[in-house]
């Protein structure tokens, strides 16, 4: 799933205007159909001028994150917390994403700018650590939740299908011009 894509009313593709970068790890047949559905609701027809990238977590690049206006996070929970590919993104780009750092070098709430970000999270029986543990590197970057959490919990459903297509979607609407 590493395609670009780009539509711009009447025109065709050219290069965008704005970019949403997907990133995801998606290890199950469960956390993939979530994965198909943002991407799916993110490239919905009536979302023109956006950029959608979509990234495995482990591929993505560091002129992805830079080059990002909004970012869509996909994770299973893993032993409470997020996946480790993740995690491994964070631990990456902090500092290029514009993370900030306090005294005593533990994450610190960011003052600069607000991207738009949205998160979906599937686990087994638990998705409240992986969650916190998201939201709490996130609010030392200078991002702004835009779209409630999506959390799923056992196995995934059509509603929960529905419910990520509508995350892709509102995150890239937020991202039209």
């Amino acid at each position: 799933m590493n395609v670009h894509r780009s539509r711009v009313a009447g025109s065709g593709y050219r290069d965008p205007v704005t970019r949403l970068l997907i990133v995801h790890h998606s290890p199950t047949p469960a956390t993939e159909g979530l994965t198909e559905a943002v991407v799916d609701g993110a490239r919905d027809d009536a979302i023109e001028g956006v950029d959608v990238v979509v990234r495995s977590a482990l591929d993505v690049t560091l002129a992805d994150v830079t080059d990002a206006d909004g970012f869509l996070l996909g994770t299973s929970a893993n032993f409470g917390y997020m996946s480790g590919a993740l995690k491994h993104v964070f631990d990456r780009f902090f500092l290029e994403l514009g993370g900030a750092l306090s005294d005593d070098g533990s994450a610190g709430a960011s003052a600069d700018g607000r991207k738009p970000y949205g998160l979906w999270v599937h686990g087994r029986h638990d998705t409240t650590g992986a969650v916190r543990s998201v939201q709490s590197i996130a609010g030392a970057l200078p991002w702004a939740q835009s779209a409630p959490v999506l959390e799923v919990v056992g196995d995934v459903t059509d509603e929960h299908r529905g419910a990520a297509r509508e995350l892709g979607g509102t995150l890239a609407a937020l991202l039209m011009d």
